[in-house]
């Protein structure tokens, strides 16, 4: 994982610096977890890539979510069946974009790798496929 792209993340986080140590949180199990990843910051999202885009996170709003959160939004072949998953869509057959927010650093445990090492997976078997 890119580890020079700290002063994009940085500036990323501007609008909401309280959801910084959540990303530092995240960032840190997907160095130790999936060390290939390649972080892309853009204006409104953050890229995670293995090299296709398997999960993203933002400040996407979601109802009944506080306002100071960080989405974490992960691409499955499946619908997430979990009290944490704030929306699912099927933007085509076979691919679900699950959003799960985040308010804290505890929420970045072992579910919520599980499912992005999940995602990894399906988006790497996609590019091969």
């Amino acid at each position: 994982m890119e580890e020079c792209v700290q002063g994009d993340e940085l500036a990323f986080f501007a609008e909401m610096p309280s959801m910084l140590p959540v990303y530092w949180a995240l960032r840190a199990r997907l160095y130790d977890e999936l060390p290939d990843t390649v972080i892309d910051v853009r204006k409104t999202q953050i890229s995670l890539k293995c090299p296709r885009i398997y999960a993203t996170v933002s400040f996407l709003r979601a109802r009944g979510v506080p306002k100071e959160h960080l989405t974490v939004s992960i691409g499955l072949a499946h619908r997430l069946e979990s009290p944490r998953t704030a929306v699912a869509v099927e933007p085509y057959p076979g691919r679900w974009t699950n959003h799960v927010c985040l308010l804290s650093e505890a929420e970045v445990d072992d579910e919520l790798m599980g499912w992005l090492r999940e995602a990894y997976v399906f988006a790497r078997e996609k590019q091969a496929g």
